[in-house]
């Protein structure tokens, strides 16, 4: 039976296929830009003044210093650089880290933002951004941080390493495994995140096997938009409130973070949400959701453990204190000591296990 629902389709343009980075000059001119700001990351700079070069006389300069986490004060670097080429525009082309910079621009001058995923990331369908002051992070969700247009080429994901395409690619996953339990869940949402799931669950270990496989890399980043759309129209949970935690707290890697506790935010979730643990088990054909997606990661090759991501043991307490302050809405009540356990069993890289509620 489909109850009441509200659903808010998010005004975003996205140009997906091959080749489709060609269309980036036209994409900013149909935005109206005149003077183009390139944003990457130091790895990506190369590839960013090639863009630039591409964009032509709309090209204003680069900026080389996204980082994860979105810190405030590489914003701010940002923001003078925007100045010094009067930039009225962004261009984001990189993974996550890059699109959160760019997001956090938009959302402190207005200026429109194009967007050119490298990952799997997804937040570039997000009107969200976390951003990092003094090691805590915070998410900011308004309409302005929503990047105008994006361009999703596959040609950009095909030198992504494997191993990074699997973490990647398990974010995603965690994007659409929320929205299936989120409290603002929607029978649309819900389809497109069960799609997305199924579209990851098949390509990453495709990818694993091979590389350059085109098909496979295609189905990733289709799967990739579909849990970015997600992330971007419903609430998120415990998952994100943990990896905004810990990413932020011990600056571990993001996308590593999240492939990590999923499976354990699962688990915890799992007796409040059977209907969203069915939807799963059918997308990763497994029995059971969050040890298929333990088992998916631990196939892909990915780190299963905190410890081996570089968060400290005596971290642990700290991060359970933190969970339960200013917590997201969680389908089944926050209860600090079982997720201290939660916390502890992804530290050492156990296998998801039912958490029980104190009695």
């Amino acid at each position: 039976m489909i109850g009441s629902f509200t659903f808010e389709n998010l005004p975003c343009r996205v140009v997906f296929g091959s080749g489709t980075l060609a269309s980036a000059k036209a994409e900013v001119e149909r935005l109206g830009g005149k003077r183009a700001l390139v944003l990457t990351t130091p790895q990506q700079e190369a590839q960013g003044k090639s863009l630039g070069t591409a964009l032509g006389p709309l090209y204003a300069g680069i900026f080389p210093g996204a980082t994860m986490h979105t810190p405030v004060e590489v914003t701010k670097r940002a923001l003078a650089a925007m100045k010094a080429c009067g930039a009225d525009c962004v261009v984001s082309l990189g993974g996550g880290s890059t699109t959160g910079l760019g997001k956090a621009l938009a959302l402190r001058t207005g200026v429109n933002q194009l967007c050119i995923p490298t990952t799997y990331a997804g937040s570039e369908m997000t009107p969200i951004v976390g951003q990092t002051e003094n090691g805590l992070k915070t998410t900011v969700r308004d309409a302005a941080i929503l990047p105008e247009t994006v361009i999703y080429d596959v040609d950009l994901t095909l030198t992504l390493p494997a191993s990074l395409a699997a973490t990647s690619g398990i974010n995603a996953i965690a994007h659409a495994v929320e929205a299936l339990y989120a409290r603002d869940a929607n029978p649309v949402t819900s389809l497109m995140a069960e799609e997305g799931i199924r579209a990851l669950a098949r390509a990453l270990p495709a990818i694993a096997a091979k590389s350059e496989d085109r098909e496979a890399r295609t189905e990733a980043l289709y799967g990739a938009w579909l849990c970015g759309v997600c992330l971007g129209t419903v609430g998120m949970a415990l998952h994100h409130k943990l990896c905004h935690t810990l990413g932020g707290t011990f600056d571990l890697p993001h996308a590593e973070t999240h492939t990590i506790v999923l499976p354990h935010a699962l688990a915890y979730n799992a007796p409040a949400v059977p209907d969203a643990m069915a939807r799963i088990s059918r997308a990763i054909g497994a029995a059971d959701a969050s040890q298929g997606l333990y088992d998916l990661a631990k196939r892909l090759g990915a780190k299963l453990a905190l410890r081996d991501i570089g968060m400290p043991e005596s971290g642990i307490d700290k991060a359970a204190d933190l969970a339960v302050t200013n917590a997201y809405w969680n389908p089944r009540p926050l209860e600090r000591n079982a997720i201290r356990d939660l916390i502890a069993r992804a530290w050492a890289g156990e296998p998801p296990g039912a958490i029980k509620a104190a009695a």
